[in-house]
């Protein structure tokens, strides 16, 4: 998971400040995700997870509250049909993966699933919707980028 964030922001670094931020914020919430897997339940400590969902909640707010709107913004603004199309398709499956990423932070700040094989299960659901998220992620960026660049470069 670690290598395609760190290839995401190889092709798409430096197309705006904004996404650059939050490709870094989602290296550090990887980063601190295979933390977690690594110490694996019960040695996770409520600090390292504490941490990792507020990195998990500010990755998700980001990209819920600032980065897709700028996109879309983006598109309107380029008369972007396939792209805005493309974020109508993908944005269902973003929010509901958002959703589900903030179920697990309550979760776990209510402590109904902070040890053992719970949060080890809750653990590998998360990574499946995390990678997921970052894959469908990198597809709207890469097609709403490739066509700001075409219209940027016939305009």
């Amino acid at each position: 998971m670690l290598e395609s964030c760190r290839n995401a922001q190889e092709r798409w670094g430096g197309v705006h400040q904004l996404i650059d931020r939050w490709l870094r914020d989602r290296h550090e919430l990887v980063r601190s995700f295979d933390s977690l897997e690594k110490a694996q339940a019960p040695a996770i400590n409520a600090e390292s997870l504490q941490n990792f969902c507020q990195l998990l909640l500010d990755y998700v707010s980001a990209g819920h509250f600032e980065v897709y709107e700028q996109l879309t913004s983006e598109a309107q603004a380029f008369g972007d049909k396939r792209g805005l199309d493309l974020a109508k398709q993908i944005y269902p499956r973003l929010e509901a993966i958002t959703a589900a990423a903030l179920d697990f932070n309550d979760r776990c700040d209510n402590g109904d699933c902070r040890e053992g094989q719970c949060l080890n299960s809750e653990l590998k659901t998360l990574r499946q919707q995390l990678h997921e998220r970052f894959e469908l992620e990198d597809c709207l960026i890469e097609v709403l980028h490739n066509a700001h660049q075409h219209g940027a470069t016939t305009a």
